[in-house]
């Protein structure tokens, strides 16, 4: 696998521009009082599906060949990517399959239905709906769109940080989520081109740290997947946004689910912004890293607002209790 260039982000952006609206970067002023900084939020979760992953599905959608498109696309997922898949696919005719954990978030299973595509149901977590999907890989010959390993979705998911640096040149600190690593991937690649002294800086669930403890030993490794923030929830990293990460991310670090539910109540109050787990813990990391971030411009990236009923349920609870 090719790693994309920053040629590959601007050819991406022009293949997907007639089909998404640039997302705002708002700063709010309770935010920056409370963190101390100059913080901007970019609103993926004003997505079309509510999150960024859309960016990285028309992108590769859009330049399948007529013989994959023959064969349909294929996907796992607990959500967000499944939900990218099934609107490309729709947007370019081509038959979707998602293959989701029995527990999927409800809303984001209705989407991917809605969008017209057949979703699978298989397994108690993601990694257990990962091994079905490859195997129906397998036995029907589907083009499988992997949630990391697809140049072409890193590229098309980089624009997000694009937009965010020609919004706010002067950005000194991007904090963005991680689960597989495709955002935080796409950040890298656009920074290291316009600005290499800005940090990047990922944030992981500490129930999933997959993608963490991979990058900090310095191989594909499997853990626990435990948390309730979906974007975040794998078990297994992934090859080609470690091997981008371990070039060109800055810092990693690690969040709990009660620092998540707390930013996810913080955006609720301060930004009058509904984020998912994923989208909140750029905020739980900028929380964390308040001290050193004084002063400075910061971006973080809101990368879904897909929050289920149950979800908001739990996170109003905690957020009561306190």
């Amino acid at each position: 696998m090719n790693i994309p260039t920053f040629s590959d982000v601007l050819l991406a952006r022009r293949q997907i521009s007639p089909y998404l609206r640039r997302t705002p970067l708002y700063s709010y002023p309770a935010l920056n009082a409370f963190i101390g900084a100059e913080v901007h939020i970019k609103h993926e979760n004003y997505q079309p599906v509510g999150a960024f992953k859309v960016r990285g599905g028309i992108n590769l959608i859009s330049q399948l060949s007529p013989d994959e498109r023959a064969r349909g696309v294929i996907a796992v997922s607990t959500g967000n990517h499944g939900q990218s898949v099934a609107y490309a696919a729709r947007l370019f005719g081509v038959k979707a399959r998602i293959v989701v954990p029995e527990g999927a978030n409800p809303g984001k299973v209705a989407a991917m239905q809605g969008m017209g595509a057949e979703v699978i149901f298989h397994g108690a977590i993601y990694d257990d709906a990962q091994l079905h999907c490859e195997a129906l890989v397998r036995e029907h010959g589907y083009r499988y769109i992997h949630s990391g390993n697809e140049p072409l979705l890193i590229a098309g998911v980089a624009t997000e940080t694009l937009e965010m640096l020609e919004d706010e040149p002067g950005l000194e600190v991007i904090i963005v989520p991680i689960g597989g690593g495709s955002g935080a991937s796409g950040a890298c690649i656009v920074a290291h081109t316009l600005n290499p002294s800005m940090r990047v800086i990922g944030v992981q669930a500490e129930a999933s740290p997959a993608a963490y403890e991979s990058w900090r030993q310095h191989r594909l490794i499997e853990t626990t997947n435990r948390t309730m923030a979906e974007g975040l929830a794998t078990g297994r990293a992934f090859e080609l946004p470690q091997e981008i990460m371990r070039q060109m991310l800055h810092e990693f670090m690690l969040v709990s689910e009660e620092e998540i539910m707390q930013a996810m109540v913080w955006l609720l109050e301060r930004a009058h912004t509904l984020a998912e787990g994923a989208g909140a813990a750029s905020l739980a990391a900028a929380y964390r890293l308040r001290d050193e971030l004084q002063g400075k411009k910061v971006g973080i990236v809101c990368s879904g607002g897909n929050a289920s009923l149950e979800q908001l349920k739990k996170v109003l609870a905690f957020a009561y209790q306190k």
